[in-house]
C-alpha cells in the first residue's frame, strides 16, 4: 500500500509538503528523506510521536527505544495499524522543533513505490525561512493582504497622494529659498 502524507507547520498556511510513501518504508527512511528535502540539521536527536484521530499518543519512536521501538524497526504501515492518524516529527528534540505529518490515507492512482518517500507536492519555503521571519501571503492579516500597487482599504490617503512630497527648499509663498553664499 502507498500512503499519502502531508507535512505542515502549526499555524502556517504558506507551507506544506506531500509525500507518497510505501507502507513498508521505515520511519527512519522517512526521517532521512524529510531531513534532506527540508534541510534539517543532521546532528540532532529525532522522534516521531504517533497520534490517533483524537490526539491521544499511540507511540513514540526515536533513534533509541522510547518504549514503542526504534525508527528503524517501525514501518509506516505498522504505525498506521497501531492506530496512528498523524505524527509530530521532532527534527530537533533538544530545541523542540517539529513539523506535523498527517496520514491522508492511500495515495490513489499511485503504483507500488520503492522503499523511499517520493515528494509529490510542495508549497512555500523550507521551515527555517519561517524561523527567520518569512511570512507567507496567506498568513498575513486580512488588512495587509494586497498586491503591490493596490491601495489598502484602511489607509487614510488616496493613490493620488502617493507621489506628492513636500518641497524642502520652498517657503509658504512658493519662492525658492537659497543662501546668498551658494553658487
Amino acid at each position: 500500500m502507498v500512503f499519502k502524507l502531508r507535512v505542515t507547520l502549526s499555524g502556517i498556511k504558506g507551507f506544506f509538503r506531500v509525500y507518497h510513501v510505501n507502507g513498508a518504508t521505515t520511519l527512519y527512511t522517512l526521517h532521512k528523506q524529510i531531513r534532506a528535502d527540508l534541510e534539517f540539521p543532521q546532528d540532532q536527536l529525532i522522534m516521531f510521536k504517533g497520534l490517533d484521530f483524537e490526539g491521544a499518543v499511540v507511540g513514540r519512536w526515536g533513534l533509541f527505544d522510547l518504549g514503542s521501538g526504534t525508527v528503524d524497526q517501525i514501518s509506516l504501515e505498522k504505525a498506521v495499524k497501531a492506530g496512528t492518524d498523524s505524527f509530530v516529527y521532532f527534527y530537533d528534540v533538544t530545541n523542540k522543533k517539529s513539523v506535523n505529518i498527517q496520514v491522508e490515507g492511500e495515495a490513489e492512482g499511485v503504483k507500488v513505490l520503492p522503499d523511499f518517500p517520493v515528494l509529490a507536492e510542495t508549497k512555500g519555503p523550507n521551515p527555517i525561512e519561517f524561523e527567520n521571519g518569512y511570512v507567507a501571503f496567506e498568513d498575513l492579516p486580512e488588512t495587509q493582504r494586497h498586491l503591490p500597487g493596490e491601495a489598502d482599504d484602511d489607509e487614510d490617503y488616496d493613490d493620488e497622494d502617493l507621489g506628492e512630497e513636500e518641497e524642502e527648499d520652498g517657503d509658504e509663498d512658493g519662492q525658492e529659498i537659497y543662501d546668498e553664499d551658494e553658487q
